[in-house]
């Protein structure tokens, strides 16, 4: 299909989201290309630029394309999958991948736990834990917006590390003897805003994914209690299910 068909039962928009879907697969838009702009698209093949807005918005949520603001919008780049049978850190994830894992550290002081963490970490409303909140890369590309909470006796000295630099989970097992060894995960669907999309460099009301992960040490000792926000169109989580047999 190349030619949107007035006479064809299906619904222009959905003849458009196919003509761009062929581009990507046979290589005519690379991942990362910038793809023409509505009016640019609804001019070629003779439509509305609400049909095309359509049409560009549902392979966003799909995750074939993501907006970038102010640039326009792109077709993605191969998906990142986490496995969630395995624990492992950002930084453990991209080094398996063959990319290079960076972080930028936008804030890290010691916090007085809200009720939330307090519960997550077992520990009392207002103890102090330490607090790092970090822009985590790959390849330099914007992934996600992490928020991890830390604590153990001596946390403190994590303010002295640094951690645009270092892995915190490497620290924590190497220098901390704070091993994180199994975790509880939450995942959820949401759209981003302002604030962090700014931050991620994609549009507001984007797909985004978020996590919240209690991390044990070997003890079941809760150590970390993080929240991430990971850019929808460039994360995908993978698990293996297995169903028991029925006993009859």
């Amino acid at each position: 299909m190349s030619i949107i068909s007035r006479n064809s039962p299906l619904p222009r928009y959905y003849q458009l989201k196919e003509i761009m879907r062929e581009k990507i697969r046979n290589g005519e838009w690379q991942p990362g290309n910038l793809i023409p702009s509505e009016r640019e698209l609804s001019e070629q093949y003779g439509i509305s630029r609400m049909t095309a807005r359509q049409a560009i918005t549902e392979l966003v949520n799909e995750g074939l394309f993501y907006r970038e603001q102010g640039r326009g919008t792109f077709v993605s780049h191969h998906r990142i999958t986490q496995h969630l049978t395995q624990l492992t850190g950002f930084s453990e994830d991209m080094h398996a991948r063959g990319q290079r894992p960076s972080a930028h550290v936008l804030s890290a002081k010691m916090w007085p736990v809200d009720e939330t963490v307090a519960e997550r970490l077992h520990i009392k409303l207002g103890d102090k834990v330490f607090r790092l909140h970090r822009l985590r890369l790959a390849d330099g590309d914007p992934l996600a917006l992490e928020t991890s909470f830390i604590h153990f006796m001596g946390c403190e000295r994590l303010l002295e590390e640094d951690l645009n630099q270092h892995s915190l989970y490497y620290l924590l097992e190497t220098k901390y003897g704070q091993p994180p060894m199994e975790a509880d995960q939450e995942l959820e669907a949401g759209l981003v805003g302002p604030e962090e999309a700014k931050v991620l460099k994609i549009a507001v009301g984007s797909p985004v994914l978020y996590t919240r992960r209690t991390t044990y040490t070997e003890r079941k000792q809760p150590l970390e209690y993080a929240t991430s926000m990971y850019c929808g169109h460039k994360y995908t989580f993978y698990t293996h299910l297995q169903r028991e047999q029925l006993t009859r």
